[in-house]
């Protein structure tokens, strides 16, 4: 396995399943020879959101330390973008020569759908999106609702109120998933406990990744109204969510990333705990796949058995429950526990 992936989170097999392809376009680039030319679309955000994004950009910046001559383009997506924007964005990259190229988050799969099919010598990757296929790209997805799990186990045993919450960035399937396993952990824990539910925007609305004052405003009813743990999946949003809790004297969860490491230092001390979803290793081992020519098409899966998504202790403020959530770790990954992803 990987130097990245073994220094940060231990050996990780992959599971892969391959996808068939689709065919030729008219539109195809040479391939190039030397080193690798990434092209790296972001989600709205882009690097430094402190969250989803940034661990992409932390996996690029890996590849750049130790694939030698490795160069990249990276370009971002924008608050409330014509979805047209995002196939301009990905032609052009495959246009100018990048390869691979990857894009990160479920909204760029109509941009692959039909750019991917046009460049069949370029290899594409996305994040968090299993339904495009093609012989030339790779899905790298994650099992967020056994990390989400966890998360609600840990929210359930610190809650003195037995009273949680959940924002999500928007109604998507994807957000979706974390609610579910999150919702499955805190009742496994505490049948009796209230969880509050909000979101910023509807399924085809990104802009709630990108809205830190909504995200405070929803947050803050819900420790108003009881909740004192509330777990963030909004991307940007997020810090909206961890200022309400820091304002209450309240607990929050973060995601995607360790965030107790990664929020403005103000609001650190606020943050329970993260769901780490490894975003970092999945695109450093994919572009190091294409670097040494074993990369493959189709789904490959990062679950809580794989350490794809896991828990963070930055703060120490879930050792005491530590090993509680370690149990519930194995007896998920052996099967005794059942998460859904809804």
């Amino acid at each position: 396995m990987r130097a990245f992936l073994a220094a940060k989170a231990g050996a990780v097999a992959l599971a892969v399943t391959a996808a068939a392809g689709c065919g030729g376009g008219v539109d195809a680039a040479p391939p190039r020879a030397g080193p690798l030319r990434v092209g790296l679309a972001y989600d709205i955000g882009g690097r430094g959101d402190r969250s989803y994004n940034d661990a992409a950009a932390a996996g690029l910046d890996e590849a750049r330390r130790n694939l030698s001559g490795l160069r990249a383009k990276e370009v971002e997506a924008a608050p409330g973008e014509p979805a047209v924007r995002k196939v301009e964005r990905v032609r052009a990259l495959a246009k100018a020569g990048y390869d691979p190229i990857i894009v990160v988050g479920y909204s760029y799969a109509p941009a692959l759908t039909r750019v991917a099919p046009r460049f069949p010598r370029t290899r594409f990757a996305i994040v968090d999106e299993p339904a495009v296929s093609g012989h030339n790209i790779t899905n790298l997805l994650f099992a967020e609702e056994q990390g989400s799990f966890l998360m609600g186990a840990a929210a359930a045993m610190k809650s003195r109120t037995n009273d949680v919450g959940f924002v999500g960035g928007n109604r998507s399937p994807l957000v979706r998933k974390f609610e579910v396993g999150y919702v499955q952990g805190v009742k496994h824990v505490n049948p009796r406990a209230r969880i509050r539910i909000a979101y910023l925007t509807g399924a085809h609305d990104l802009s709630g990744f990108d809205r830190p004052e909504k995200a405070h405003e929803a947050a803050r009813r819900m420790y108003r109204a009881g909740a004192d743990v509330v777990y963030q999946v909004a991307g940007a949003s997020g810090i909206g969510v961890f200022r309400a809790a820091k304002q209450a004297g309240a607990w929050a969860i973060g995601v995607d990333y360790d965030q107790a490491k990664s929020a403005p230092p103000a609001v650190r001390d606020v943050i329970l705990t993260s769901m780490i979803k490894r975003i970092d290793v999945a695109v450093y081992d994919y572009i190091a796949d294409v670097a040494d020519r074993t990369v493959t098409s189709g789904r490959i899966v990062y679950d809580l058995r794989l350490g794809g998504v896991d828990y963070t202790l930055t703060g120490g403020h879930i050792t005491d429950i530590q090993p509680r959530l370690e149990q519930l770790k194995q007896e998920i990954v052996y099967g005794r526990v059942k998460v859904s992803p809804g």
